[in-house]
């Protein structure tokens, strides 16, 4: 296939590498001209996934435009704050992208101003094409090592054509299982990012396996009772982009959101800490759209509305831990 990756990150990148050995043509596109020189001159992404050389058939552009025009797939690998922009730049070329069959995101947040997830943002945009989004476990440089590694791919499309594009990105290094619940796809992708923040916490606050695993569990209970709320299938959140990611999310070293929460619990102000970091951390405003998806549809979430209560009030991390241990006793399946 003829694939263009838009967005040069270490995710982006990282498909652009694996997808390069399967023989597709690949063109991985810059945010600017400045950065695709330097990519196009070096073949590595020293910025985002140093260490890894871009195969020479990897075309680099910052024009979008010409590698829409011969792409049959388009991958949109951006934080999800920038979506809305790309799918409206995507659209500004589809007179000349003709062959197009399906975009796919590889975001995990929902869009602040709405709410939505981004299959829901990319509808809105471009409504005349398939859309669908890759998630699961994945960090970026083991993808690009070729560790073995599971993800699934989900779309609004036919089921024989999902599995057409999901074999044609598996080898013996990664694995594409496919699904139809785009909904609970993506939903599993976004809230992990909230719960892996809370495990940050735990980590920061060095409290221990069984406070992890506890964590974890009810983490889990929540995404699958707001999950189902909100459209997906509950087997679903157990599945790669459910409770995979957030196994993954909740205790790699790798984990922007992980990372960030332990960090909070020596910080000196949330704000200092969200605008000194450079990399997104799509579960900070992840935390808000779903805080505000909880109260406006009168959903229980403790966990959730803990960490927003750190992110947002100041809240001391200790003073929330204690806060859920001294709930009310209620049923485990309750």
């Amino acid at each position: 296939m003829n694939i263009c990756i838009i967005g040069s990150g270490a995710w982006g990148t990282a498909m652009a590498i694996h997808l390069a050995k399967m023989n597709h043509t690949v063109t991985l596109v810059a945010r600017n001209t400045e950065f695709a020189l330097k990519l196009a001159s070096t073949r590595e992404n020293y910025k985002y996934l140093n260490g890894f050389s871009l195969d020479n058939n990897i075309q680099i552009s910052c024009e979008s435009g010409p590698a829409l025009m011969e792409a049959e797939v388009v991958m949109i690998a951006c934080p999800s704050i920038g979506l809305r922009n790309v799918c409206n730049l995507i659209k500004d070329n589809m007179e000349g992208a003709k062959r197009i069959k399906l975009v796919l995101s590889l975001c995990k947040g929902l869009e602040m101003e709405t709410n939505f997830i981004p299959s829901k943002v990319i509808e809105e945009e471009i409504s005349d094409l398939a859309i669908g989004s890759l998630s699961g476990p994945t960090y970026a440089i083991e993808v690009a090592s070729g560790n073995p590694t599971a993800i699934v791919l989900a779309s609004n499309s036919n089921n024989s054509f999902i599995k057409k594009i999901a074999a044609s990105m598996s080898n013996h290094n990664l694995r594409v299982y496919y699904s139809q619940d785009l909904t609970g796809v993506e939903l599993g992708g976004c809230l992990k990012n909230v719960y892996a923040i809370a495990a940050g916490i735990c980590d920061g606050l060095k409290l221990g396996d069984n406070t992890k695993a506890a964590l974890l569990t009810r983490s889990l209970h929540e995404m699958v009772k707001i999950g189902v709320y909100l459209n997906g299938k509950t087997e679903t959140f157990y599945g790669l982009s459910g409770f995979g990611d957030l196994i993954a999310t909740c205790n790699g070293k790798w984990s922007r959101n992980r990372t960030f929460g332990e960090k909070i619990v020596s910080a000196i102000s949330i704000s200092e800490l969200v605008n000194s970091d450079k990399i997104t951390v799509e579960g900070y405003r992840t935390t808000q759209c779903f805080f505000d998806i909880c109260e406006t549809n009168n959903l229980k979430a403790p966990i959730l509305n803990e960490i927003h209560a750190i992110l947002y009030h100041n809240k001391k991390p200790k003073d929330a831990i204690m806060e859920l241990m001294n709930r009310d006793i209620k049923s485990e399946n309750g």
